[in-house]
C-alpha cells in the first residue's frame, strides 16, 4: 500500500475515533456527576465522571507525579511516536493491520493528550457488566485501543491459518 493510502487511513481512523473520544469526554465532564455512578438496562451499563491517574484498571494510581510523569506522558509518547512512523513507513502492511494498529495509535493519542492537558489524568466514564462481575470504568478511546487488539489479533490468526 502505497504512502498516501497509508496516510488517509490512518487520518481517517484517528479524526473519527479521537472526535468520538474527545466529544464524549467532553460531555461527561460537562454533564456527568462526580459523586457516583448512574445505572442504566438493569445495571448493565453505568455512567460517571472519574478522572484515573493511573493505566488501565487504576494501575500505577500509587507511584509519584514524577514517575507517572515519566512513564505515562515521556515513554507512551515515544512509543506512539514509533508506532505512528511505523505506520507510515511500513508499505508490506495490509490493511486490516494498519486499521487495527491506528486504532491503538488513535486511543493512544485521546489518552495522551488527556494526560497532557488534565493534569496528567484521563477522563473516564463508562462500566459494563452483570452483577458483581464488571469491568473497570473506561472510555471510548479504551474501546478503541481493545477494538485494535482484537482486530490485529483476528487478521494474525487468518494469516497464521492460510499459510
Amino acid at each position: 500500500m502505497d504512502v498516501w493510502k497509508r496516510l488517509l487511513t490512518i487520518f481517517a481512523v484517528s479524526v473519527s475515533c479521537v472526535g468520538c473520544d474527545q466529544g464524549t469526554k467532553l460531555l461527561a465532564s460537562e454533564h456527568l456527576t462526580k459523586s457516583g455512578m448512574v445505572s442504566y438496562l438493569n445495571d448493565t451499563l453505568r455512567v460517571g465522571y472519574t478522572e484515573n491517574i493511573g493505566a488501565f484498571l487504576g494501575l500505577g494510581n500509587n507511584m509519584s507525579e514524577q514517575a507517572r510523569f515519566w512513564l505515562f506522558v515521556v515513554l507512551v509518547g515515544a512509543f506512539l511516536l514509533g508506532l505512528f512512523l511505523y505506520l507510515v513507513s511500513n508499505s508490506k502492511q495490509k490493511l486490516p493491520s494498519l486499521v487495527a494498529l491506528s486504532l491503538i495509535f488513535s486511543g493512544g493519542i485521546s489518552n495522551f493528550h488527556d494526560r497532557v492537558f488534565n493534569n496528567g489524568a484521563v477522563i473516564d466514564f463508562l462500566n459494563v457488566g452483570v452483577g458483581t462481575l464488571r469491568t473497570g470504568i473506561f472510555n471510548v478511546a479504551d474501546i478503541a485501543i481493545m477494538a485494535g487488539v482484537f482486530v490485529l489479533f483476528f487478521a494474525q490468526s487468518r494469516k497464521d491459518t492460510k499459510a
